[in-house]
């Protein structure tokens, strides 16, 4: 399916990172990288395995701290924020885990229903009933509602997994890696999706990979990671309209085999 265009309010910033530097012992991950994701944007973190994409996106949810500079998430600065605001602030980002990181003793529906009775005191059994439908039908798979994970394929446990992130109506999206292990139908099955729920929640969208198919099907910018610092930002063709021996072979072993 053609990617749609979105309304993307450039005037917005809902993520706004400034001068990240991150270490582990002696290898620099991060190296004083800029960037900003607008309001209603898709914006693809591209790079080679191991170059910082998925460090990046725990910094923005808190799971790592920074080295150095902050890190603003819809007004908050994430490099100083008390453990309690932080909880409050996560419960508005969606992480899609790449691994979905469903629970394999749950069903679908329990899956689904436990952000919702963790999150939202006093919800009512109806109101749970009402997401949890509400989830699987924009991800296209009501018929699993009673299945285990155990008995769904890889693209179907990813779905399920983007499902329980959009149950509580996030702002903004985290995808890492959202096509990683699956099949080509598959993937373009899930970029789709992504694209979906980028007009259908009004969401703002960071999505990690190295798949640039997905990249180009998903994504309103790309930004290219090399070397810990954002070397190129654009439009696809406008990230891949160069002669750099880094950038280049990513196109190349992607599109020109």
């Amino acid at each position: 399916m053609e990617k749609q265009k979105a309304h993307i309010d450039k005037n917005n910033t809902v993520i706004k990172i400034r001068g990240v530097e991150k270490s582990f012992a002696d290898y620099d991950v991060l190296r004083g990288i800029d960037l900003d994701l607008y309001q209603g944007e898709n914006l693809v973190v591209l790079g080679r395995s191991g170059t910082g994409k998925s460090v990046l996106i725990k910094l923005i949810s808190g799971l790592l701290t920074t080295d150095a500079g902050t890190i603003e998430v819809l007004g908050n600065d994430v490099t100083h924020i008390s453990q309690r605001a932080l909880e409050d602030l996560r419960i508005r980002i969606g992480f899609s885990f790449q691994n979905s990181a469903l629970y394999d003793s749950m069903t679908v529906r329990k899956n689904l229903e436990f952000p919702l009775v963790r999150n939202r005191k006093g919800i009512t059994r109806d109101e749970i009933n009402k997401n949890v439908e509400e989830v699987l039908e924009a991800v296209g798979l009501s018929q699993t509602i009673n299945q285990m994970p155990s008995e769904l394929s890889g693209g179907q446990r990813k779905r399920i997994g983007i499902a329980r992130t959009l149950i509580l109506n996030p702002e903004i999206m985290l995808y890492d890696e959202p096509t990683a292990g699956l099949d080509p139908i598959t993937c373009i099955e899930i970029n789709d999706l992504i694209n979906e729920v980028q007009q259908r929640y009004h969401t703002s969208s960071i999505i990690i990979t190295h798949d640039l198919t997905c990249a180009k099907m998903t994504g309103d910018r790309i930004a290219m990671l090399l070397d810990g610092q954002f070397q190129r930002v654009g439009t696809f063709d406008e990230v891949f309209a160069t002669t750099d021996p880094r950038v280049k072979p990513f196109y190349d072993y992607n599109f020109i085999q």
